[in-house]
């Protein structure tokens, strides 16, 4: 995957009218280096963070050099959802880096579950950092709950990587990913939740008492049939 550039010799307001060109401004930096100013066509910059996200390595191309990077800093137009400027990592590819590895679920449109609407996939972990030399960086864990029955799980232990060069930095092999469960225990528990809730409310309001000559005759009235029941 390459990226053709150029480099950015005005920098601040200028940068805004690029956009008309259809180029973004980016920045190369990493560990030790002196970031660099480039301008990207905004277009392939989409296809190539779509394609490949945050951990497959990819080729900028400045004139004659080419740096191998990795996208690290994406900013989006809140409003467009557009990518307006991105921070191009170059990581050193003889050491091990950190990054975010997005879990990815498939085979939903299989399981007879899902389809009846029975059931729901509960991702309980969206991305999992990983440890690995920049060439070994997984693409993404891959879920298929074709087969999965109700209260099935998927450990972290249970993922499909090689795990003789990525290591997981926060999850043991234990750690829940994805849970396939019952569309109606969750709306029994969110009832329960909301039902408590509503009653906490109920036995606070009935605590409250009148403070002491506050509330005149009506709330010593009160007070009186509270004290006899």
């Amino acid at each position: 995957m390459e990226l053709i550039a150029e480099k950015r010799e005005k920098l601040g307001k200028a940068s805004k009218s690029l956009k008309k060109t259809g180029f973004m401004p980016a920045v190369i930096f990493g560990k030790g280096l002196e970031s660099q100013s480039i301008t990207v066509p905004q277009v392939e910059v989409e296809k190539a963070y779509n394609a490949g996200g945050e951990t497959t390595l990819i080729d900028i191309k400045i004139g004659k050099e080419t740096e191998k990077v990795l996208f690290k800093e994406v900013q989006e137009d809140p409003l467009t959802g557009k990518i307006i400027h991105v921070g191009f990592y170059k990581p050193n590819l003889k050491e091990k880096t950190e990054a975010q590895v997005p879990v990815e679920v498939i085979g939903e449109e299989n399981n007879e579950f899902l389809k009846t609407g029975g059931a729901i996939v509960l991702i309980l972990t969206n991305e999992i950092a990983v440890e690995a030399l920049p060439m070994d960086l997984p693409h993404a864990f891959i879920v298929d709950v074709s087969n999965m029955q109700i209260g099935d799980v998927v450990t972290a232990g249970q993922l499909s990587y090689d795990t003789s060069k990525v290591s997981l930095v926060d999850l043991e092999a234990g750690d829940m990913v994805i849970k396939l469960d019952k569309i109606e225990e969750q709306v029994e528990e969110e009832i329960a939740v909301t039902e408590e809730e509503a009653l906490e409310k109920i036995e606070a309001t009935e605590e409250k008492e009148p403070e002491e000559g506050e509330g005149g005759e009506e709330g010593k009235e009160k007070k009186e049939k509270k004290e006899e029941k």
